[in-house]
């Protein structure tokens, strides 16, 4: 198997750099250790700034990036960058066309998060049912909560519509059973799972559902897939909940519909603008349950993610290619920057 030449074999060619555009976690001592393996070195770009990692990205063989933006002029600024490696599942902060373009491969980490973020999803469905932000609040304030107005919801028996059935939509199916609830589910691909109580299309299941959980990735054709026609199709005692992309959901439709009581309430843990303003409207309200994106965070994920997105830059950097490749079409391109084997 023909493999690209390692610069770790040559002491006369520098040590290839890894420029990392953000870290979301206190160390990058994972990534540098699995980077150190392959000879190659970390950069931490200091803010993120765009203005800054075009500079940074002058002189670096591979982009690892979590949330910073990573548009066309940061992928023109970096002439032997030949991977862009996501710390995560989607790649609406890169531009993966022009990347395709350039040569480079753009690479993700699809499962790392699939328990956490499934977690989530149902910790925001049980803070909605048992009224957790209200009650909190008013003991945080001094009260004792059993005069909070309204009541608490039982689960068992109620609806819950999967907007997509990849790896964490699928993984809520379980979960969601265990607490009652009857699943409907709508996936773009056709995908059906078995535990769910049948596959609807999206119209039927926002009618029928008691609860909306999001769980499809960020495009052009999903953007602000949940508009002021779709929420007013929901049940007026209906939840929203998004644990995938702020920009699935219109966000002024949201507000205007938990205004008018279109919708009941609504569990974020990703919103759009991100991260909120601090004087936002969505922040504060007693039918928002709002999580600063942080459904993908654990000690066993945050690790798993570190080490296989940085296993990602390793792969292209040794000629390989890597385990996600999410620009299949550029493997095969006259502009691919470096020859690759398959594993």
């Amino acid at each position: 198997m023909n493999r690209l030449h390692s610069k770790r074999d040559d002491p006369g060619i520098t040590r290839p750099r890894v420029l990392a555009t953000d870290i979301a976690w206190p160390t990058a001592d994972v990534e540098r250790a699995v980077l150190a393996e392959a000879g190659a070195t970390l950069v931490v770009a200091p803010t993120g700034d765009r203005a800054e990692l075009a500079a940074l990205a002058a002189d670096v063989d591979a982009i690892l990036t979590c949330f910073a933006q990573v548009p066309a002029e940061v992928l023109d600024a970096a002439p032997r960058c030949r991977t862009v490696a996501r710390y995560g599942v989607g790649v609406d902060n890169i531009d993966v066309e022009h990347a395709t373009r350039l040569g480079m491969v753009v690479s993700n980490v699809p499962t790392y998060c699939t328990d956490e973020v499934a977690d989530s999803a149902l910790l925001g469905i049980l803070a909605l049912a048992r009224r957790l932000v209200p009650f909190t609040r008013d003991v945080a304030a001094g009260g004792w909560g059993r005069s909070v107005p309204g009541t608490s919801v039982r689960l068992r028996g109620r609806v819950l519509g999967l907007v997509g059935l990849g790896a964490i939509g699928s993984a809520l199916v379980p979960r969601a059973r265990a607490v009652g609830l009857d699943v409907v589910a709508f996936s773009r691909s056709g995908g059906v799972d078995p535990g769910i109580h049948r596959a609807a299309s999206l119209e039927e299941l926002l009618r029928e559902a008691d609860i909306v959980s999001l769980h499809v990735p960020l495009t052009d054709g999903t953007r602000h897939l949940i508009g002021t026609r779709q929420l007013a199709a929901m049940k007026p005692m209906a939840w929203l909940v998004n644990t995938a992309r702020g920009g699935l959901v219109d966000t002024a439709a949201l507000l205007a519909a938990l205004d008018a009581g279109v919708i009941a309430g609504a569990a974020l843990d990703v919103t759009e603008p991100e991260p909120l303003p601090a004087d936002h409207p969505l922040r504060g309200r007693a039918d928002v349950v709002l999580t600063p994106h942080v459904a993908f965070s654990s000690d066993g994920s945050l690790a798993e993610l570190a080490r296989k997105a940085a296993g990602n830059v390793v792969d292209v950097l040794r000629g390989r290619v890597p385990q996600s490749v999410v620009n299949p079409d550029v493997l095969t391109s006259a502009a691919l920057r470096s020859p690759l084997a398959a594993r």
